[in-house]
C-alpha cells in the first residue's frame, strides 16, 4: 500500500468521523425538538418543564453516542489494539446519572409548582414540600452512590479485590455497622421526619427555649431561623428523640396572650370593652377570638389575662406587643390608681 492511499485513508476516516459528530450534534437538536413537539400536544406546562430541565443533559447522551460510533470506527481503522471503552463506559455512567438527576429534579419542581407556601392556608403545599424535598434528596444520594458503585466495578483491580473481600464480609459488615450506627440512625430519621412530618418547612418550632421557624431540612439536619437572623443546626434525631413546640402543627393560626396586673378595685368591665375597640382597630386582629379574664390573684393584684387570635406567629406577636400598649396606656389614663399596690396596715402602739 502506497503512502497516498494510506493518506487517502486516514482522510476518509476523519471525514467520516466528522461527518458522524455533526450529524450527533443535529440529531440531538432534532431529537429534543420532537420531544418538545410532542409533550406540546398534552397542553401541560408541567411537561414542558420537565423538557427544559433535562434538554443539556438528553443533548450530550446524543452526541454521546455519537461519539462511541467514532470511537468504534476509529478502533477497527487507524488506532486498533487500543481500548476507549472503559472511558466511555465512564462517560455513558456521568451522563446517564446527570440525566437521571435531572429527571428526578424536574419532577420535583412539576409536583411543588402546584403547592404555592405564599397562599395564608398553606398547611398542605409545606406537607407536599418536605415530603418531596426529602425525597429528591434520597433519590439523588441513591443514585449517585449506585453510579460511584457501577464505575469502581468496572476496574478489574478493584472487582478482584471485591471478591477476595467477601468471605470476610460478615466480620467488616459487623465493624460498619457499629462505626455508622449514628449515621445510619440519622438517615432514618430523616426518612421518619419524611413519612411522619412532626415538622415541615416554615414550621413554626420552639427548639431550645429559641422561637423560630424551619428553613431547611436534609437527611441528617434541620437549620431553624431564628427569629434575630441567627441559624440553629439541630440533628433530625432530635425531633425524634426529644420534645419540642410546634406552633403550625395543624393550623398556622395561634392565640396571642397578653398579662395585665392591676388592683382588686379595678372596674375589669371598662377594660373589656376598651379592648374590643381596641382590636377592632387593630389591623393584626384576624375577628375570631377577643376574651379577657381574671385568671389569678395574688396578695398585691389579680391577673388579667387577654387572648386574641392572629392568622399566623409573626402577626400574633405584633398583634401581641400593641394590644399590651394599648391596655397599659388605658389603664394609665384612665385608672391610675388602680394599678398594683403595696398595702401596709399601721399600728399604733399603747405604750
Amino acid at each position: 500500500m502506497t503512502l497516498p492511499e494510506i493518506d487517502r485513508d486516514a482522510l476518509m476516516v476523519i471525514l467520516t468521523s466528522v461527518l458522524i459528530l455533526i450529524g450527533g450534534f443535529i440529531a440531538a437538536i432534532w431529537l429534543f425538538r420532537l420531544l418538545k413537539r410532542i409533550l406540546k400536544k398534552y397542553k401541560n406546562p408541567a411537561f414542558m418543564r420537565i423538557a427544559s430541565i433535562i434538554q443539556y443533559p438528553f443533548k450530550v447522551l446524543v452526541l454521546l453516542v455519537a461519539l462511541n460510533f467514532i470511537r468504534v470506527h476509529l478502533q477497527s481503522s487507524i488506532i486498533e489494539g487500543s481500548n476507549l471503552g472503559q472511558l466511555f463506559y465512564i462517560l455513558f455512567l456521568v451522563v446517564i446519572t446527570w440525566l437521571a438527576i435531572s429527571i428526578i429534579r424536574a419532577v420535583k419542581a412539576v409536583i411543588i409548582a402546584n403547592y404555592d407556601v405564599g397562599i395564608e392556608d398553606n398547611l398542605k403545599a409545606r406537607k407536599i414540600h418536605t415530603q418531596i424535598k426529602v425525597f429528591e434528596r434520597i433519590a439523588v444520594v441513591l443514585v449517585v452512590f449506585f453510579t460511584i458503585a457501577m464505575a469502581l466495578l468496572s476496574f478489574e483491580a478493584i472487582r478482584q479485590v471485591g471478591v477476595s473481600l467477601l468471605a470476610s464480609a460478615g466480620i467488616a459488615g459487623i465493624i460498619i455497622g457499629f462505626a455508622a450506627q449514628k449515621s445510619i440512625s440519622m438517615l432514618l430519621a430523616g426518612f421518619q421526619l419524611a413519612i411522619t412530618q412532626p415538622i415541615r418547612l416554615d414550621d413554626v418550632v420552639i427548639v431550645e427555649g429559641e422561637w423560630g421557624k424551619i428553613e431547611e431540612i436534609t437527611l441528617t439536619f434541620v437549620v431553624v431561623a431564628i427569629w434575630d437572623k441567627r441559624r440553629m443546626v439541630v440533628p433530625v434525631t432530635y425531633f425524634i428523640d426529644t420534645p419540642f413546640q410546634n406552633w403550625t402543627r395543624q393550623t398556622s393560626e395561634i392565640l396571642g396572650t397578653v398579662f395585665i396586673y392591676v388592683d382588686y378595685g379595678f372596674p375589669v368591665d371598662r377594660l373589656r370593652e376598651f379592648m374590643t375597640q381596641s382590636l377592632s382597630e387593630n389591623p393584626h386582629w384576624d375577628g375570631k377570638v377577643n376574651v379577657l379574664q381574671v385568671t389569678d390573684c395574688t396578695e398585691r393584684s389579680m391577673e388579667l389575662r387577654a387572648l386574641a387570635s392572629a392568622k399566623d406567629s409573626g402577626t400574633a406577636w405584633d398583634l401581641r406587643v400593641k394590644l399590651r400598649e394599648d391596655l397599659i396606656e388605658f389603664i394609665r389614663l384612665n385608672y391610675p390608681a388602680y394599678l398594683p399596690q403595696n398595702r401596709i396596715k399601721m399600728e399604733e402602739s399603747n405604750s
